[in-house]
């Protein structure tokens, strides 16, 4: 330990240390002895006065700890015999050394700065510290504590603060790589620059979160370089200063931003009169999710409802009986007032007519329900296997679990394999335990308009599921063809029929004592769904918020 003579001299070298302190250690160490003699005088930190040694001794104590610091690893020891805690100080300086690569350091306007009430019988020294790390120079301001013993002897309060304000004792500093901040990757739509964010499309603000909070640490942000605060292990937990800026992480996903615009306005159409509503929309072709948006219910119901889709399920409906029974567009369906299946009679819409010669074409238009009860439970239930619609909704249509990337979640589909009692015949119609999404329904759509099932996802990258079986080009063309019939003279007509090449399906679901109301449609890139709960039908309020987006290009 320095003793108060050697201090004393010390307030002479302070332009020294200002230049670097080297030279000021040199003369200060040539007169008072090596750091081995130094060591040996121990402070004794139980015995501080209370009462703060004078200002102008601190500052001079001070310069002397500084210079034996800034002289670098041969003269820790010296610098760490300065202090109340050697071992601990001079690991410290070492940690700091290598820590940030240091090549130079020196300090300057070192002045007393009043007494600590913080530590007792401390008189604080601040001084600025300029360091040549890894990466750059670096210039800091800093402070120390300087206390006396009862005998007179001086010392730095050691602790780790000395190296950095606010440092603590399980902490170190490191230079080097800048990573981006988590909170800074940017997820963004398909064009590669619209941000996606809650505030300019709030249907989206839960999954932007979930896609920026996954690809931390896995996206294509580059780090910068600088100093951080390091913790026990080593690890860099923030920055504190920065030489070459990070580049933002930046997440592309596979929004189409005019779409999602066009969904967030179509879920509030006054039409749908503030009822519940959801909408997805697809890329036909690639199954990219282009859109989606929802208003009005408790959580996102464009990607993880769970409702019965009603007569929309007559797309599989009908690709079932084409596969499996060879029928086709032409083939009869009696579209009778009532239909009695599996002990249940099962009735029509009021404005439905009966006819008992229709055709499967003539009863998809008009969406009958008794004629899809008829044929599908006529042709493929067999005893008590009723599985065909399970098997086709999975094997032609892909429909099962997905991930459509960035950890978002959706809902499955529900389409049982084993239906019991009058559901073996209601699933024909999309009621029993038939659920799905607005994201299935449009999958649909899409696999139909493309003639093959693309999954459906929302980052580009994404891998994607392929159906087991491709959809033969015979039912893809049956079902193009009776879906352009329900847009040119069947449900969909009032708020689709002016729309050229496009196709659709409108399903009015019971649920309760009430309806859902469900449009699937397609043109010659986009598939689109919609779902507003309490709809009185699918054409009067799906209907609306899907040619909302179906003409927003």
């Amino acid at each position: 330990m320095r003793t108060a003579a050697k201090s004393a001299f010390a307030v002479g070298t302070v332009a020294l240390l200002g230049l670097g302190g080297v030279g000021a250690y040199n003369v200060v160490h040539a007169l008072t002895g090596d750091d081995a003699s130094s060591a040996s005088r121990t402070f004794d930190p139980d015995a501080v006065s209370s009462t703060p040694p004078d200002p102008a001794k601190a500052v001079s104590f001070a310069q002397s700890f500084l210079g034996s610091w800034a002289s670098g690893p041969a003269h820790y020891a010296g610098a760490a015999s300065d202090t109340d805690a050697p071992d601990t100080t001079q690991a410290a300086l070492r940690k700091y050394h290598d820590g940030l690569g240091l090549t130079s350091l020196s300090f300057s306007g070192v002045h007393a700065a009043g007494a600590d009430p913080s530590v007792t019988g401390g008189a604080k020294v601040a001084f600025t510290v300029t360091a040549r790390v890894t990466g750059g120079t670096w210039s800091y301001p800093g402070t120390l504590d300087v206390v006396s013993s009862g005998s007179g002897q001086d010392a730095v309060h050691w602790s780790a603060s000395v190296l950095y304000p606010g440092l603590h004792d399980d902490q170190t500093l490191v230079a080097g790589p800048v990573p981006p901040a988590s909170s800074s990757v940017s997820v963004v739509a398909s064009d590669g620059k619209t941000q996606l964010t809650a505030a300019r499309y709030p249907s989206l603000g839960a999954i932007a979160a979930t896609i920026a909070q996954n690809a931390s640490g896995k996206s294509t942000g580059a780090s910068g370089s600088g100093v951080s605060v390091a913790d026990a292990s080593g690890a860099p937990q923030s920055a504190v200063k920065v030489f070459t800026a990070p580049k933002a992480a930046t997440v592309t996903t596979t929004i189409d931003p005019v779409l999602q615009a066009a969904a967030e306005r179509a879920v509030l159409d006054p039409h749908v009169a503030g009822k519940p509503a959801s909408v997805v929309a697809l890329d036909r072709r690639t199954g990219h999710i282009l859109a989606v948006a929802f208003h009005g219910s408790d959580g996102d119901t464009a990607i993880n409802a769970e409702l019965a889709p009603g007569s929309a399920m007559k797309i599989i409906t009908s690709a079932a009986l084409f596969d499996r029974m060879g029928m086709s567009p032409g083939s009869p369906a009696p579209c009778n007032a009532t239909q009695l299946a599996a002990g249940q009679t099962f009735h029509n819409e009021s404005d439905v007519p009966a006819n008992s010669n229709a055709t499967i074409e003539q009863a998809f238009a008009e969406s009958c329900n008794t004629a899809f009860i008829y044929d599908g439970f006529h042709y493929l239930v067999h005893g008590d296997d009723a599985s065909v619609l399970h098997d086709e909704a999975a094997n032609v249509f892909g429909l099962g679990s997905w991930s459509i990337g960035g950890g978002v979640q959706t809902a499955d589909p529900g389409i049982p394999a084993d239906p019991q009692g009058s559901d073996k015949a209601a699933q024909f119609i999309g009621q029993a335990q038939v659920t799905m999404s607005p994201l299935v329904l449009a999958s649909l759509a899409a696999t139909v308009r493309d003639g093959a099932f693309h999954q459906p996802v929302i980052l580009p990258g994404q891998a994607q599921t392929a159906a087991p079986q491709q959809m033969s080009a015979r039912t893809a063309g049956y079902l193009r063809q009776m879906m352009r019939a329900v847009v040119t003279g069947g449900t969909a007509t009032p708020r689709l029929g002016d729309l050229p090449d496009v196709g659709a399906k409108t399903g009015t679901a019971e649920v309760g004592d009430g309806t859902n109301g469900w449009l699937t449609a397609y043109d010659d890139d986009t598939a689109v769904a919609s779902l507003v709960e309490g709809g009185s039908s699918g054409v009067d309020s799906a209907g609306y918020v899907v040619r909302t987006v179906l003409t927003a290009h």
